[in-house]
């Protein structure tokens, strides 16, 4: 009875999701029918000493990294960064390899700190018009912008800023350069893979005679009810200069230089942490530096990058700048209070006596913690539909014990956060995932139209977790 409740609070949440509703509101109205079927008295209690505090602890932690991520994002977009690196890419690649000019701007964007939302916006435009000129059908867009934003750079790659490479690094006390080798290697995997299957999809559109616009390739467009890109968004090669054009690469290229920096630099400030008590303020604590590092780096570099944005291109900035900056705040809040929602809500089930069951049983069936952890956060995050979230309840219920465990098989805890962070970008992004459903929003296209390009990108990222556990077993690499 007991697993039967935390299956049918996990279902639901995941039923309303998928149906739009927002899950600030109804992960603790989940949580809490879990809590009331098990013993009502409990419900109180639970929610204010576990929903709440685990809510409350996640967004002190990591706001500011949506907060800036979000804000970078947005300027990136302003300043014309994201138009003048497309020109760049299509510059090298050509025209003709859309999928590869896409994925490869994508790339670029996530990995240097664009929040995965802002990615698809500042995107879809040069995705719609290289797609339209090359007659690829405009259904792979999604898939495309997926492969480039959602899967590799979002939780493989090392030093990657996102989210999902930074949350492990308090559990585990790493940086987000975690397990560099294996981590690349997972990122080829994926990114081989994804392309093969696009081009293949692609080639196959080709030979059964589907363009851009379906099957009437020469009409009007039967998938969309109306195309939003106007062909002044489209990148011009003659309109940006070639010194512009590399100076634009900077703001990334700092946030990324200077996030290695300060990795570095930060446990050297405070080689004895920080006590407050010195201070003469005992109630705030010590400062534990293996647990902030990694993301007091990642907020220190997007503050660079941030500045840097703003003088690439002052002018064109402040053109709507408040508009632009109130958005990006306002997604960012959104963004936040969903995951640190699910986040309260993982607190809560993994309180509950089902939760145990679940637990035992992952652990007697897969005893190697890496496969352990892998399994357990990508069931997870599929179940929540977010890759952060589904991570975030694996490692609050299971974090030490996972440390216990690898350091019973002696495995680098390097190994561990990069196997749960890839394991996170694995099954998350099933149809009820928020990145998904606004990606398909962005692009005006349906479920039915496009995710199966997206799921195939799914099977890809989650495959490429497993063969990280194979290398790293039969090569001992990190």
């Amino acid at each position: 009875m007991d697993l039967l409740i935390i299956i049918l609070a996990l279902g639901l949440l995941m039923l309303i999701a998928y149906r739009g509703f927002s899950v600030i509101l109804f992960a603790p109205l989940c949580a809490l029918l879990a809590v009331i079927l098990t013993e009502p008295s409990y419900a109180l209690p639970f929610f204010s000493n576990i929903f709440m505090e685990k809510m409350v602890g996640f967004i002190k932690n990591y706001f500011p990294v949506f907060l800036l991520g979000a804000v970078f994002g947005k300027l990136v977009e302003m300043s014309g960064i994201a138009e003048s690196i497309a020109k760049t890419i299509i510059n090298l690649v050509g025209r003709k390899r859309a999928i590869l000019a896409i994925v490869l701007m994508c790339a670029i964007l996530t990995y240097s700190g664009v929040s995965l939302f802002v990615v698809a916006f500042a995107v879809y435009p040069f995705a719609a018009n290289l797609f339209r000129e090359a007659n690829i059908p405009k259904r792979l867009i999604p898939g495309t912008i997926a492969l480039g934003a959602l899967s590799f750079t979002m939780d493989a790659m090392p030093g990657t800023p996102q989210i999902q490479n930074v949350i492990p690094t308090s559990f585990f006390k790493t940086d987000i350069y975690a397990a560099p080798i294996l981590g690349i290697i997972g990122s080829l995997f994926v990114l081989c893979l994804g392309l093969l299957y696009l081009e293949r999809r692609r080639k196959k559109a080709q030979i059964a005679g589907e363009g851009y616009f379906g099957f009437n390739s020469g009409g009007e467009e039967t998938a969309v009810a109306a195309e939003t890109v106007s062909m002044s968004a489209a990148p011009s090669t003659n309109s940006t200069s070639i010194g512009r054009q590399v100076l634009a690469f900077v703001p990334l290229i700092l946030v990324g230089v200077a996030n290695k920096f300060f990795t570095i630099s930060i446990p050297k400030w405070y080689p004895e942490g920080f006590d407050f008590s010195k201070l003469g303020l005992e109630a705030f604590g010590k400062v534990d530096l293996a647990t902030v590092t990694g993301i007091w780096s990642v907020e220190l570099a997007l503050v660079l990058g941030i500045l840097t944005a703003l003088a690439y291109d002052w002018k064109r900035v402040t053109t709507g700048f408040q508009q632009g900056i109130n958005a990006s705040i306002g997604g960012a809040l959104l963004a936040a209070m969903n995951t640190g929602s699910e986040y309260g809500f993982g607190g809560v089930i993994a309180s509950l006596p089902g939760f145990a069951t679940v637990r035992d049983s992952i652990s007697h069936t897969f005893t190697n913690p890496l496969i352990n952890g892998a399994v357990t956060t990508n069931v997870l995050a599929g179940i929540t539909g977010s890759a952060s979230g589904g991570m975030g309840i694996a490692l609050s219920a299971m974090g030490d014990k996972y440390i216990q465990a690898i350091t019973q098989y002696n495995i680098p805890p390097e190994v561990m956060h990069r196997v749960v962070a890839m394991a996170s970008g694995g099954m998350d992004s099933l149809p009820h995932n928020g990145a998904v459903i606004t990606l398909l929003a962005v692009t005006g296209l349906t479920h039915k139209q496009a995710y199966g390009d997206i799921f195939a990108v799914t099977i890809f990222k989650t495959l490429a977790c497993f063969f990280v556990i194979l290398v790293y077993s039969l090569t001992g690499l990190v």
